[in-house]
């Protein structure tokens, strides 16, 4: 059996899966370092077993620097699906410093049966796909609203797990704040309750919020989906 006491495992994290695996190589590896590493955008995260980290590195050379100074032994990249330029730092990354590299991005959802989906490559084009007078729940990221400002023929629903700093910049919109719902009856009160007409999202994959998805298909809903770059 090989000594694990001594190794010093790396999560670049973010997700519910990031908190998970930490969560379990605590437990498995009780001699080991374990860190995650958070891109810092939301004020309080969630606990997080072992250590925690939080900032950018500074590109591909600034994480192979954190990763020999700090004796990085494994690095794992369980980053949002979309936050592509740390996976491409992960894997240069891993190439200079030759630790080895484990992808845990999660898989995106597949359409199911009573999915009506309009599929967009770009937030620009989920944008233009909105139909006016539509009544919009935006679940995006609070740096990606914006595109979606010179829509003011549309009523936008954003939700948010913390209040923006700065008001949005969107003609007609109201804000709730919170996660997402765990069950799709909980996110069908909330569509219904706002009279939302579609939902526009990004193919993030997992299950925490993929309730939305479910509630949208009971309800009928049309998602602008916003697929993931091959």
């Amino acid at each position: 059996m090989p000594d694990k006491t001594n190794e010093t495992i790396l999560i670049l994290g973010g997700t519910r899966e990031a908190t998970e695996l930490a969560r379990d190589l605590v437990s498995a590896n009780p001699g080991a370092r374990i860190i995650t590493s958070l891109a810092g955008r939301t004020k309080e995260p969630a606990p997080l077993a072992g250590e925690v980290r939080t900032g950018g590195f500074g590109g591909a050379e600034g994480l192979a620097d954190y990763i020999r100074a700090n004796g990085v032994t494994r690095l794992i990249d369980a980053t949002h699906p979309f936050a592509r330029q740390i996976s491409l730092n992960a894997v240069e990354a891993a190439r200079i410093t030759g630790v080895a590299l484990d992808i845990r991005t999660r898989n995106p959802w597949a359409r199911e049966p009573g999915d009506d989906w309009i599929e967009v490559e770009t937030l620009e084009a989920a944008r233009d796909a909105i139909p006016p007078r539509a009544r919009v729940l935006l679940a995006l990221g609070s740096q990606h609203i914006g595109v979606f400002a010179s829509r003011e023929d549309v009523h936008f629903v954003v939700r948010m797990i913390d209040r923006p700093e700065t008001p949005l910049d969107l003609h007609d919109h109201a804000l709730v704040l919170g996660r997402p719902g765990d069950t799709a009856a909980v996110e069908a009160m909330l569509l219904v309750a706002h009279s939302i007409t579609h939902i526009v999202c990004r193919n993030s994959g997992g299950p925490a919020a993929y309730a939305k998805i479910e509630a949208a298909r009971q309800l009928g809903l049309p998602v602008i989906m916003v697929s993931r770059l091959k």
